[in-house]
């Protein structure tokens, strides 16, 4: 089993649960809009992997020897930001198609935010899948249940923000209890603080919210008909 230095992180969106309240339509094109946020996130990480989505999260990480330029927390701060720019602009797609159910028109509540951290971890191969244990993946998972009261942030576990070598605006502290850990410090940011606001985005065409509806439609029928199943969340 190959072990490793890794920075982990964990995109989750926020206000899923409320969301995922709907009748069987909305729920369907809630389950495929919520799959098209998180693609969108993933593919503005590119120097991240994607171990697994966990229901509405979406758990990465990468060799934190292999960073080019900058340190730990540049690296996160970057993804974040470009994540964070990605789901909103696929967050407006979503709400601007033409279809009036819930799982559409409510997207627009929906808020990401991040948990980020360092350690070591060790690897192996399921099926093909490459998949993290160890203590430092309980870690990062456990940082989800937290004390911050802002709806969108980024929070450094202590060993992350520790690493010192970048100036992050307006940081505050939070204690937490990490389940089977112990006390812990960590260090959040706003996320508009770092990623800055969102330019105002361009009218979408008719045919591109024609083809946005057509398109939520034929992706959840699957759903409706009982032929695919909603994703779980894994338990850490």
């Amino acid at each position: 089993m190959a072990s490793e230095r890794a920075l982990m992180m964990i995109a989750d969106i926020g206000g899923y649960t409320e969301y995922m309240r709907t009748h069987r339509m909305s729920l369907a094109h809630a389950e495929v809009n919520t799959a098209r946020l998180l693609e969108a996130v993933v593919d503005a990480a590119p120097g991240f992997e994607l171990i697994e989505i966990e229901g509405d999260a979406a758990f990465l990480s990468r060799n934190a020897d292999t960073l080019n330029g900058g340190g730990p927390v540049a690296a996160v701060t970057q993804a974040a930001a470009g994540m964070h720019r990605a789901f909103h602009v696929e967050r407006r797609n979503v709400v601007t198609n033409l279809c009036p159910c819930d799982g559409c028109s409510q997207a627009e509540g929906l808020k990401l935010k991040f948990v980020a951290h360092i350690g070591e971890v060790a690897s192996q191969r399921i099926k093909d899948r490459r998949k993290l244990v160890g203590i430092d993946v309980i870690h990062v998972h456990r940082m989800l249940k937290n004390p911050v009261d802002v709806p969108e942030y980024l929070l450094f576990s202590e060993e992350l923000y520790g690493t010192g070598e970048d100036a992050l605006p307006e940081v505050r502290e939070v204690s937490q209890e990490l389940e089977g850990i112990g006390p812990a410090s960590g260090f959040f940011v706003e996320i508009e603080d770092v990623a800055g606001a969102l330019p105002p985005p361009p009218e979408p065409s008719w045919p591109s919210r024609i083809g946005r509806t057509l398109d939520v439609a034929g992706r959840g029928l699957p759903y409706m008909l009982g032929l695919r199943r909603r994703r779980r969340v894994a338990a850490q």
